[in-house]
């Protein structure tokens, strides 16, 4: 399910957080459904237990997952706080600035860095978002 880059210059902790959304953004973890417990994910990657335990904390945070005393922890239904949605708006374009400059530093054009968001952007969204309007 997730699988750490021992080479990533990323810290563990956030390979975590970004698979896990993936994982719900693909639809291979739904709304309600269980995540592996701290302990059961750490003796599955091979990691401190600490750094599974801060990667939850920080998903929780977001809003991505939710720990039910005894009962365990589950991805909760996707809606942000106004707050915590304009502070992750701002980490979005900042991580957008970054990727443009990185773009432009390897030599891409305006048009091969488009060509390249429009892929991953199909392969995560699909159909486009006007598509799916006329289907309403």
């Amino acid at each position: 399910m997730l699988q750490i880059n021992e080479r990533s210059l990323l810290p563990i902790y956030e390979q975590i957080v970004n698979q896990m959304k993936e994982l719900i953004v693909k639809g291979v973890l739904r709304e309600g459904d269980k995540v592996p417990s701290v302990r059961e994910l750490s003796a599955t990657l091979l990691i401190n237990p600490n750094t599974v335990a801060k990667s939850y904390q920080e998903l929780e945070r977001q809003g991505v997952i939710a720990t039910a005393r005894g009962k365990g922890t589950f991805v909760c239904k996707p809606a942000a706080s106004p707050g915590m949605e304009r502070e992750r708006g701002e980490q979005l374009r900042e991580q957008l600035r970054r990727l443009i400059v990185e773009a432009r530093h390897l030599g891409l054009t305006r048009e091969s860095f488009a060509a390249l968001i429009g892929e991953e952007t199909e392969r995560y969204w699909g159909e486009s978002d006007a598509d799916r309007s006329e289907l309403k």
